[in-house]
């Protein structure tokens, strides 16, 4: 990428940048999409906290038929998202800065790629790494014999690919027209709505745009369920492990509240100065971590691993993404797979929110980068380390991890691992801290995310009140409270991946949303360093193309 000016390159020769003074963004909380939101999670919870086993049940039921119905859709959707971003990339709209001319980037390289990684990973990484290529080696895909050599290659291999290229695929895929609607079009308002006006129209304007923003509402607040779902049962267990203590509702409560603390915190310091730093700590103590693990373990068993699994799964890429298994009786494509991609898109209207709020100033390439490779890049390394760490002791004998699991679950598996290790009492200490970092980056960029949805028109410029960003983290820590209590999250967990299947629609919408847009701003094929859109002038969105 150059690092020259800037120049301009407009396509139609009147460029459709809407003016940046044009609008006095009002920042205070939007009713209209508030309250929906709120209601459709209190309609949900409160069934799950009065009539726990229908609720479920129901779920359940809904998550089986969407699942089982529609899995291919889920799959399709994977592949094709992948090879857009990628097409997209290599194009000469790949050049197209998210900005004006006088836009600079808001973040050093390394902080803008750790807020990304650590908002959009979180707690699940520190629970899967250690234990997800244990699931694959004990029920491996394609027919393979369970415990054999080729089910260990097949372990790593779908490691790489469950949070590999894909997953940041449907992170970066919202980002991209969220961004350029804030930044390019200068249009009010950080929600998909907004973003979807290219192809809405005034629709994005009313009650279309409303129900659209309280779905992408509830599934943040359900995927914050799945973290919370994650997160408390392990560090509990490790805190009790640690201080000799048993785990139960009041520890369970005081790890809460720790997190909500840590949070809250960074939600009412902002991006640059709470978000940002949290980022960078997290960072950085999950190198020091892997570097201990890799340092103290099997180093070359991790690397050529890491190599192995890497090619097996590139080499495999087309047909593990579109495996159904239609002849066969395999549900491990249902079980994982599906099951994986639903849970992005879930989270994926969170991600793109955030992602394009913290990337003004990049270009479309230099954010397609930092998500499939730099994202992928990091999560293939937890599984190469910690997993890689793991399984070799499983196949050595060293600790039969599978019986871990079995007994104790992700908790109890993650605790006997940790104690293998060298000065496992500090290590197991660290790690704590690394949840508890992990999971406040997610939450604070959550509670971000949720006030900036419910603010009525706020510019790209500015940050949410602070009175409406406390308001979502105290509400996302008392939906907690409350499903930690009456052992709701299960049912919320599952109901998040039952949202994600309407959100796949919404992802084409927004994807048509920003071709449309790149095809009539930048209509000239004018090869540059970068496109811009130097001299706004207004247009009418709402005007048929």
């Amino acid at each position: 990428m150059s690092s020259s000016a800037p120049k301009t390159a407009s396509g139609s020769g009147s460029p459709t940048r809407e003016p940046r003074a044009s609008h006095k963004a009002r920042d205070e909380i939007d009713w209209r999409v508030f309250l929906p939101s709120v209601l459709v999670i209190a309609g949900l919870i409160i069934p799950i906290i009065l009539f726990p086993e229908s609720g479920e049940a129901a779920v359940n039921a809904a998550f089986a038929f969407a699942t089982g119905n529609f899995g291919w859709l889920y799959l399709l959707a994977g592949f094709s998202v992948v090879v857009f971003l990628i097409g997209l990339a290599f194009s000469r709209y790949g050049n197209v800065r998210l900005g004006g001319p006088q836009d600079t980037p808001e973040f050093s390289y390394f902080s803008w790629v750790a807020m990304i990684f650590a908002g959009g990973i979180g707690i699940a990484i520190v629970n899967w790494a250690w234990v997800e290529p244990i699931y694959y080696f004990t029920g491996p895909p394609f027919d393979v014999k369970a415990g054999s050599d080729a089910a260990a290659e097949w372990a790593l291999a779908y490691g790489q690919f469950h949070w590999g290229l894909t997953p940041w695929a449907f992170y970066c895929l919202p980002a991209i027209p969220i961004a350029y609607s804030m930044y390019v079009r200068n249009r009010p308002g950080v929600r998909l709505s907004v973003a979807s006006s290219g192809v809405l129209g005034k629709r994005a304007d009313g009650w279309w745009g409303v129900l659209l923003d309280a779905v992408v509402v509830f599934g943040i607040v359900g995927g914050v369920g799945t973290s919370l779902g994650l997160a408390v049962p392990l560090v509990s267990r490790l805190l009790g492990d640690l201080l000799g203590i048993e785990p139960s509702f009041a520890l369970n409560l005081g790890v809460l509240l720790i997190w909500t603390a840590i949070f809250s915190a960074s939600v009412w310091f902002g991006l640059a100065k709470g978000i940002k730093i949290l980022s960078d700590i997290n960072v950085i103590l999950a190198i020091a971590l892997l570097a201990f693990t890799f340092i103290a373990g099997p180093s070359l068993f991790m690397v050529e691993g890491w190599v192995n699994s890497l090619g097996t799964m590139l080499s495999s890429f087309v047909t593990m993404s579109l495996w159904t298994d239609p002849v066969g009786d395999s549900t491990f494509w249902k079980d994982w797979t599906v099951f994986y991609w639903a849970w992005w898109i879930a989270y994926a209207p969170m991600m793109g929110l955030f992602v394009a709020r913290i990337s003004r100033g990049r270009t479309i390439r230099e954010l397609i980068i930092a998500e499939l490779v730099f994202g992928s890049l990091g999560c293939w390394v937890f599984f190469a380390v910690w997993g890689g760490y793991a399984l070799d002791l499983q196949v050595s004998g060293t600790l039969d991890v599978a019986a871990a699991l079995s007994d104790g679950g992700i908790p109890g598996a993650v605790s006997a691992i940790l104690a293998t290790l060298p000065f496992s009492e500090l290590i197991t200490a660290s790690f704590i801290l690394l949840c508890f970092i992990f999971l406040a980056t997610t939450l604070d960029s959550s509670a971000y995310v949720l006030a900036s949805v419910t603010t009525r028109e706020l510019s790209g410029y500015q940050e949410p009140k602070r009175s409406v960003r406390l308001t979502w983290a105290f509400l996302i820590a008392g939906v907690g409270v409350a499903l930690i209590q009456l052992g709701g999250l299960k049912a919320v967990q599952t109901s998040t991946i039952v949202v994600a299947l309407p959100m796949i629609p919404v992802l084409f919408i927004l994807t048509w949303s920003l071709v449309r847009w790149l095809r009539q701003d930048f209509a000239r094929k004018v090869l540059e360093p970068h496109l811009v859109l130097e001299t706004p002038s207004p247009r009418d969105d709402a005007k048929p193309r």
